[in-house]
């Protein structure tokens, strides 16, 4: 008996009522919002607007669902028209098998759609959710614990995964759980993506490109120690040459890519664009308008000052009132100076008279003299 290993669920459904709430469906939600959202973040970062990842993503993801319903019925076909089963069972997505390789495929046929709706580069949104569907792999991949399927090889080690299911083939016992291996793998990438991005100034897809390329490389790997069925070719399985030849393909696109469009894209969203010179626009007015505030209050203080000043006497009405005063100040001199004038010639004419009048009572008093003699 192994004295440490990862348990697995005694089953993957749970019931709320009439309601059932798979574990599967949980972890393929929780990816999609996951993605979405870092995408949506990064979409901004780079000149988009906010919720154009979310409405491609309304195409990109049922699309990409089909597409890996799709390739995981057409390489496992037995599973579903093989004598003893029945075909319906491929509709029934909620109890596991989702290719990957499909899944990019015809998703990006669906984002390609939107993209071609809202008239924008697929490219440039392809790189702004990469690293976020490497982190929505991460999530999904625990559904397939929920499930007790994609194990690895029988091992002893304390991180062994116990197989406890003994349907559809299962062999209850402890064996290498390669869904963690690969959700581990899975953040590793999505991590590496963020990081070359910042540094490289990746674009044109060569992020998503990047994201494909290091995820075949895990892929590879834990492929190969997966014991469930599969079909096999020159002794590898399907899935090891297809993460071969996808790899090769992302490769080839990243070096020729970067030659004939080297950078990043400088507009990703022409949208987003002209919203920015309205904003401005907006902004303009709002500074206009505030300058038309500041000059009128400038208007009412320079008049408010101007009546001060004259108020004061600098050069207003009560400065001529001052002057005024001061010249009715120097004419009532003036008419003082011609009063006093006029009193001293009075005073000199009556002088002048009593002199007369006393020379001519002299004269008379000497004529009355002389007619006595």
């Amino acid at each position: 008996m192994e004295l440490a290993y990862i348990p697995s669920p005694s089953h993957g459904v749970l019931h709320l009522g009439p309601i059932p709430l798979r574990g599967y469906a949980f972890c393929i939600i929780i990816g999609v919002f996951l993605a979405v959202w870092l995408g949506n973040k990064r979409w901004i970062a780079r000149g988009g607007r906010a919720g154009t990842v979310a409405d491609i993503a309304v195409w990109a993801v049922p699309f990409g669902l089909v597409g890996g319903r799709l390739y995981h019925v057409i390489t496992d076909y037995e599973l579903y028209f093989s004598e003893g089963r029945d075909w319906v069972d491929a509709f029934k997505i909620w109890q596991g098998g989702l290719g990957i390789w499909g899944a990019i495929a015809l998703g990006a046929l669906g984002a390609w759609i939107g993209c071609r709706r809202r008239g924008i580069p697929l490219p440039a949104w392809a790189d702004a959710v990469a690293p976020g569907i490497a982190f929505a792999q991460a999530c999904g991949r625990w559904g397939n614990w929920f499930n007790q399927e994609l194990y690895g090889k029988a091992t002893d080690l304390p991180w062994a995964l116990h197989i406890t299911s003994s349907t559809d083939g299962r062999v209850p016992g402890y064996y290498h759980p390669t869904f963690l291996y690969e959700s581990l793998w899975c953040v590793g990438v999505g991590f590496l993506v963020i990081w070359a991005d910042r540094r490289f100034k990746l674009g044109h897809g060569r992020a998503f490109a990047l994201y494909v390329a290091a995820y075949c490389v895990g892929r590879g790997w834990i492929e190969y120690m997966r014991v469930d069925d599969a079909h096999h070719i020159l002794g590898l399985r399907l899935n090891d040459w297809t993460a071969m030849v996808v790899f090769v393909l992302a490769v080839v696109y990243i070096v020729i890519s970067s030659r004939l469009r080297p950078g990043r894209e400088e507009i990703v969203e022409p949208r987003a664009d002209e919203d920015a010179p309205a904003a401005d626009d907006e902004t303009a007015s709002a500074e206009d308008a505030a300058g038309k505030d500041a000059d009128k209050s400038e208007g009412r203080t320079g008049d408010k000052a101007e009546s001060g000043r004259e108020g004061k006497g600098e050069d207003g009405t009560e400065g001529d009132s001052v002057d005024l005063g001061k010249e009715t100040v120097t004419e009532s001199t003036t008419s003082s100076e011609s009063a006093t004038s006029s009193k001293s010639a009075g005073t000199a004419s009556a002088a002048e008279s009593e002199t007369e009048s006393g020379e001519e009572s002299e004269a008379r008093d000497e004529a009355g003299s002389a007619k006595k003699g």
